[in-house]
């Protein structure tokens, strides 16, 4: 724009008045004063009447001339004036609109930058700034923030016109609105900000310099933040360490990723009092992209806000291999390889403040606070308990002492890991008053595995009692059961004798079901696993879950989409969750929610860290969540030990959740619990997925569904013939079965052992069509007899009762032997179903 000769402002938005106007008014009243006087009469009336009538067309103009602003008061006038003269010598443009974008007023800047010369030539800001399209963009934003009565600022380059070479011009436009009598207005400020911007990019240039000389520095550099992110590194470091600048965006990579072994721990264990400055200086090794590690020297600096907290670091790395490996004197090299000992190794003082640490010693003792002073001491690394221990070692240790103890300590937060310290005397050529040597492994994976044995020796052990104990009351309690049914079917539901038998029954089964839940414990109970769609299970199994937990709580049951088949007992897996949601409704007294979930896990999707002990496989997931009061942490470490609980005195067995981890253990699968106290506790149960093979196998034995028009089959005929060798150590069992079988049609030879049974099926001429025998007994085993009794009569068919498993003892017989099984205790019905199939083949 070329430059406008100079302007005084235009102003329209006042009427100013007209002094010629006011000097004529007042020369007609004169006039008319001495012509009165000349004449007289009715003439005189006559003028006086018209005297006054002119006189009030004056007050009446004059009343119209202030409201229009043609006369106005002294006062009133000097303030505009001032304000006026203020803006109109402003040196930033200053532009004034009403509602229809009409120019109200321009100070001589405007005029100057408008190049107007009259006031018929000033334009607005719209047609004044006009060219390239961002220009125009940013005039069309503040045009409509005028019209919209907003405020806003934009900032626009105005190119040298007609001269390519020549320079821009950078102006900063700002708009809002003014409120006046006569409506709203829009006031526009313009000011020339060329040299502000030109500082700027001078300064930004110069930042750009720096940043490049500090990126191309013979030494590597870099920053990082307190939570162990990258903010800055140089392309020198870089190019050392082989990797791409432009992939380093801030944040993105942790100080971890590019030092080896705990370097980064060592770096990130900085302390030191608030507001200060430490820096330290350490031998470490880099990662390279390439895996291989590069030795380099770092001096490492951290300031510490008011409150302590550690800022973002500063550090220059110092290359220190090729050529400077060569001439590396020895101090360097201890330095190296004290820091890359995987053995935490620190020098204390007397109140055990670190005076020396290597890496190691920094990642171990990471989670231990600082001390007032800003100092970290071993103390403060382990818990309370034993920081009397390690104290009394230290003095040991300053004192001379040599065979010191060492001392098993916790470490200091909320992860209970532990560690083992030794410590031993510091050489008479020690500094920095150096008290004691401390050298530290962390015992954290080693103590959790020995608790892991001992528990697993605990329950094993009590496992075998409870298998042992289930065993011998099985006996007692088939013998109850079977007599029971033996006088049933002797007396007819009108004697008065046959409730009597019915409580014995029913009780004798109550207790077997105590049985039943100690070997689902010793992980001894008979299963009978089919494949189950978990969805279909509990969804016929809700209706029963919420009868038991009643209607204060709320019940959620969600299906996982397309959930795999597993392979497990469905009554037993329906006693799992019946446990769990039981112990749930006991949890939450005044109401809450039950949540029941299920989903797919694939093995890539295991967590091992969270989940202990389970292997990456494909697994079905099964929560069951509560709302209730929480577990303890004291509480939740035993909740599977058998016959723990925290239920009043008659009102729990102490069975139930350890029932439901045998169950789900035999099972072949696994479970956690997730508790926090006055939140709620999650059982997560993860169920092995079934085989295809499991599948086929039980597609091809699936016997096809009775239509539902076939009349109901009869009562089955359980008599039959034959000759069965009954082998039973205990006497009231064998009894028992003898006259059963008897009652049913067969001859029944008997022995009370494995021996006895080899006799007498010897000395028996006749054919042996099945073999009944117990799998625990004294002397000879079921399974041994039977290895030799197939040697003679190798077409006998064989069936084993017992209270264990079947695989159990399944094991101890050849791959070809086919035997079948029935769990004590059993009933009459049972025994004689099971013989009559069983002879069947």
């Amino acid at each position: 724009m070329s430059k406008a000769p100079v302007a005084t402002a235009i102003d329209r938005s006042d009427k100013r008045g007209s002094l010629g106007l006011l000097l004529l008014i007042a020369g007609v009243i004169v006039g008319v004063g001495v012509a009165a006087a000349f004449l007289a009469g009715d003439q005189v009336r006559v003028l006086i009447v018209g005297v006054l009538s002119m006189l009030a067309m004056i007050g009446v103009a004059s009343l119209f001339g202030f409201a229009i602003g043609l006369f106005t008061t002294s006062w009133r006038s000097s303030r505009s004036d001032l304000t006026k003269a203020i803006v109109d010598s402003s040196k930033e443009a200053i532009l004034v609109t009403d509602a229809d974008g009409k120019v109200i007023y321009a100070n001589g800047a405007y005029l100057k930058l408008s190049n107007a010369a009259t006031p018929q030539l000033i334009k607005p800001v719209e047609r004044l700034f006009s060219g390239a399209a961002d220009v125009s963009e940013a005039i069309y934003r503040l045009a409509q923030a005028a019209r919209q009565e907003k405020s806003l600022t934009e900032e626009v380059r105005i190119g040298p016109a007609g001269d390519p070479h020549g320079e821009a011009t950078w102006y900063r436009i700002r708009v809002r609105p003014v409120t006046r009598p006569r409506g709203a207005a829009a006031l526009w400020a313009i000011q020339d900000v060329t040299h502000e911007r030109e500082g700027h990019e001078n300064v930004f240039q110069e930042l750009q310099q720096a940043i490049d000389y500090l990126d191309h520095a013979p030494a590597g550099f870099l920053s990082v933040e307190p939570d162990g992110a990258i903010a800055h590194i140089n392309a020198t470091l870089a190019s050392w360490l082989d990797h791409d600048l432009a992939s380093f965006a801030p944040g993105r990579q942790k100080l971890a990723d590019i030092v080896a072994g705990d370097g980064a721990a060592l770096l990130s264990g900085a302390s030191g009092p608030a507001g200060e400055v430490r820096t330290g200086s350490f031998a470490i090794d880099l990662k390279k992209r390439t895996g291989h590690t590069l030795p380099v020297q770092v001096i490492h600096s951290v300031a510490f806000g008011s409150d302590g907290a550690p800022g973002a670091s500063r550090t220059i790395v110092l290359k220190r291999g090729g050529e400077a490996r060569a001439e590396e004197g020895g101090e360097m090299r201890f330095a190296r390889f004290f820091h890359a000992t995987p053995m935490a190794i620190a020098t204390v003082r007397r109140d055990g403040a670190l005076v020396r640490h290597n890496a190691a010693f920094a990642r171990l003792t990471s989670t231990a606070p600082a001390s007032d002073n800003g100092e970290r001491s071993v103390l403060h690394a382990v818990s309370d308990r034993d920081r009397d221990k390690l104290t009394s070692a230290i003095a040991a240790a300053a004192a001379g002492q040599v065979d010191i103890a060492p001392v098993d300590a916790t470490l200091a937060g909320d992860g209970g890991r532990t560690a083992r310290l030794f410590l031993s005397v510091v050489d008479e050529t020690a500094d920095q008053g150096e008290a004691a040597v401390v050298y530290a492994l962390e015992t954290s994976e080693q103590r959790k595995l020995e608790e892991q044995f001992a528990q697993a020796q605990k329950m094993q052990a009590v496992g075998q009692l409870a298998g042992g104990i289930a065993h011998d009351f099985n006996n007692m309690l088939q013998a109850i059961i079977g007599y029971s049914d033996l006088l049933l079917a002797n007396h007819r539901p009108t004697d008065p004798s046959f409730p009597d038998i019915m409580q014995i029954k029913q009780n004798a089964n109550r207790a077997a079901g105590l049985v039943r839940q100690l070997l689902a414990f010793s992980r001894r109970q008979t299963l009978r696993p089919r494949i189950l769609a978990l969805n279909e299970t509990l969804a016929d199994f809700s209706n029963l879950c919420r009868r038991l937990i009643g209607e204060r709580i709320e019940f959620d049951l969600r299906h996982g989409r397309d959930l795999w088949p597993v392979k497990a007992d469905v009554n037993q897996f329906e006693q799992v969750v019946m446990n769990l949601v039981v112990n749930a409704r006991d949890a939450m007294p005044n109401g809450g929610k039950l949540s029941i979930r299920t989903s797919n896990v694939k093995a890539d999707e295991v967590d091992t860290a969270r989940n202990e002990g389970m292997i990456r496989a494909d697994h079905v997931l099964i929560e069951v969540q509560d709302t209730g009061t929480g577990i303890p942490p004291a509480v939740k470490e035993k909740i599977f030990d058998p016959f723990f609980t925290t239920k009043e005195v008659g009102k729990g067995t102490g069975l139930g959740l350890s029932t439901v981890y045998g169950i789900v253990k035999q099972t072949g699968g696994y479970i956690y619990v997730d508790s926090v106290v006055g939140e709620g506790t999650t059982f997560r149960i993860y169920l092995p997925r079934a085989s295809a093979e499991d599948e086929a196998e039980e597609s091809a034995t699936d016997a096809p569904a009775a239509s539902p028009d076939a009349p109901k089959p009869r009562a089955p005929d359980l008599t039959g013939q034959g000759t069965i060798l009954l082998v039973e150590d205990e006497e009231a069992v064998r009894r028992f079965a003898e006259r059963a079988l008897t009652r049913h049609g067969y001859r029944v030879l008997v022995a009370e052992s494995g021996l006895e049974g080899l006799e007498v099926a010897n000395a028996h001429q006749g054919v042996i069509n099945l073999i009944l025998s117990d799998v625990v007994m004294p002397e000879m085993d079921g399974p041994t007899m039977i290895k030799e009794l197939r040697k003679s009569r190798p077409d006998a068919r064989v069936v084993f009762m017992s209270g264990h498993a079947e695989d159990a003892f399944e094991k101890n017989l050849d791959e070809d032997v086919k035997f079948g099984f029935i769990a004590k205790p059993f009933a009459l019905k049972d025994l004689a179903e099971t013989v009559k199939k069983a002879m069947a083949g």
